[in-house]
């Protein structure tokens, strides 16, 4: 499974990165810190899941809306410090596959993950 991590937070971009690639069914195909590069990086890999922060530069639900349209293969899995239901549901209107929140065990992330590769799966 192919998986872009997009957080303006290189920090835990890094963590991030070290959960999913010690994964032997996962790699990540690349990570970015603003929208544009993204975009560019959901264009250029087609991931199957695209980890993308609600409070991301310009706006998650903007982003989110954009990958949809452009790559409508790839899965978008919210993930959040912030579970108001507001902020989930704007994620959702903007088509999120799920909506994790950041603190989860890594076994949850990557459970939350998987579910969204496996094309036979409902949307959460």
């Amino acid at each position: 499974m192919r998986v872009l991590l997009c957080d303006d937070n290189t920090l835990l971009l890094d963590v991030l990165c070290e959960v999913v690639d010690a994964e032997p069914d996962m790699r990540v195909v690349g990570t970015a810190t603003d929208p544009g590069t993204a975009i560019e990086l959901v264009l250029r890999h087609g991931p199957d899941v695209v980890v993308l922060d609600v409070r991301f530069p310009g706006g998650g639900h903007r982003v989110a809306r954009e990958i949809a349209r452009r790559a409508p293969d790839s899965r978008v899995v919210a993930f959040s410090a912030y579970g108001d239901q507001g902020s989930v549901d704007g994620m959702k209107r903007a088509g999120v596959f799920a909506y994790v929140l950041k603190g989860v065990t890594n076994r949850e992330f990557l459970d939350a993950l998987r579910r969204a590769g496996h094309r036979s799966d409902a949307p959460r």
